[in-house]
């Protein structure tokens, strides 16, 4: 994270937790050449995997879970959850004990947002681990970023009002999908899920705006992922960003679930929260949508392949990931926290999740949208995010796309944002769930 200054050592005696993952019993590289062969097949054609026919072919073996608890209890960390699908253990302890047990350089520094954890260099496991234990993840706690919803969505329980219109009118303008052979499509039976690192939503707030839109209230859940709950508080931005995501999709689909993934802000908690949904096997969410990440260039090897290989699990099993692809364009952060370089935004980046960008409408014609307020630390700046990845190579689905090179370093590589619209990736996420109905 740019503007970052080293203010002290860690407190030992603090306590947090890790999740280590490990080695797949199967063959990821196959399975992910199975997943894109199977992207240019007829829906009709494709054969996804269960969830248990997926933790039976590439979850983890038993015996690796087990010889990392045993790891563990010799630095006295206790195991809190163990899941051989996700492929990840997660051990609380004394934060002293974890960097010892991982080597890990960890010192706490002051950035934008306040003072977290950093991590530096490689972490390091015992000769009888490695091979097994592909990453460990939260000794950074470092938040992510949060995309903001573009100022010509409405403003929260107000519809139709000076701030904009409500998403039924963007799924309108959209043509999207209203039935299908005779049956009304408004997402029954899919549950959309929305992955979200901080607020939370008032109930009575939602029931009064799809009351005053004419919508049926829809059945919202709220999981919690790491010990965070659904917290609103007054004033708290991130919960009208988490009001707008409910109303987004709950507006266009109100007949689908609403599954609201509450987790802590960092690098653990956005991995988890996303693992958590793909492998949801009491919701099942079809659909996922995300709104948070940072550069792509802020994320090392290990965190890259770890989400690559989460988003890979999603295509498997049919569960399409909607990324937004940031708000303040070639720099995908705001001012006070740009580092001067220009940027594709992660996970958006990632060629196994559908990137989606942003539009602003401009005498009935949607265009990129961009507010044209000025770009500075007081703020402003705000524009659909994109270009050109420096970490992912261009997918086979660009290969006729003639996308341009990136300007840093002038290599060719994937483009971002595959789609754009209004709203972005709440509104495609309910599209998803309209069209699997229909299938």
């Amino acid at each position: 994270m740019p503007h970052t200054h080293l203010v002290g050592l860690i407190d030992r005696l603090e306590m947090a937790s890790l999740t280590v993952r490990v080695r797949s019993r199967g063959d990821l590289a196959a399975l992910e050449e199975q997943v894109h062969s199977q992207s240019d097949q007829p829906l009709a054609q494709r054969r996804y995997l269960s969830h248990e026919e997926f933790e039976q072919q590439y979850g983890a073996d038993p015996a690796d879970i087990e010889l990392v608890e045993q790891f563990a209890q010799e630095h006295g960390l206790t195991a809190v959850r163990r899941s051989l699908g996700e492929r990840s253990i997660t051990l609380n302890g004394r934060l002293g004990d974890l960097v010892d047990a991982f080597h890990a350089d960890v010192q706490m520094v002051r950035h934008s947002s306040g003072i977290s954890r950093a991590r530096q260099g490689e972490i390091s496991v015992p000769e009888h681990l490695q091979g097994i234990v592909t990453g460990v993840f939260g000794f950074d706690t470092r938040p992510k970023f949060r995309g903001k919803h573009q100022h010509t969505l409405q403003a929260e329980a107000t519809p139709g009002g000076q701030y904009g219109v409500a998403a039924t009118d963007y799924a309108k303008r959209y043509n999207f999908p209203t039935e299908f052979e005779g049956v009304a499509l408004d997402g029954t039976g899919q549950t959309i899920a929305l992955v979200e690192l901080g607020g939370g939503f008032q109930r009575s707030d939602l029931a009064t705006y799809f009351q005053e839109i004419n919508v049926p209230l829809p059945n919202i859940v709220a999981v919690s992922v790491n010990g965070v709950q659904n917290s609103p508080t007054t004033p708290n931005p991130y919960d009208i960003e988490v009001m707008l995501d409910i109303e987004v999709v709950g507006a266009v689909a109100p007949g689908a679930m609403i599954a609201v993934y509450f987790a802590p802000n960092g690098e653990q908690g956005l991995l988890d929260a996303i693992s958590t949904v793909v492998h949801d096997t009491k919701r099942k969410p079809s659909v996922l949508s995300i709104s948070w990440g940072e550069p792509e260039d802020n994320l090392d090897q290990h965190n890259l392949s770890a989400f690559h290989e989460v988003f890979m699990t999603a295509a498997t099993m049919g569960i399409t990931v909607c990324v937004a692809s940031s708000d303040h364009g070639t720099a995908t952060l705001a001012a006070s926290d740009w580092d001067d370089k220009i940027h594709v935004h992660h996970p958006a980046g990632d060629d196994l999740v559908l990137a989606c960008g942003g539009t602003q409408i401009e005498d009935g014609v949607d265009v990129v949208w961009n507010d044209g307020t000025p770009f500075s630390s007081k703020g402003g700046g705000w524009a659909s995010g994109g270009g050109i990845s420096k970490r992912f190579p261009v997918p086979a689905y660009q290969t006729d796309a003639a996308l341009p090179v990136s300007l840093v370093p002038g290599k060719p590589g994937r483009g971002v944002p595959d789609i754009a619209m209004s709203a972005v990736a709440p509104l495609m996420a309910a599209l998803v769930a309209l069209l699997n109905q229909a299938k």
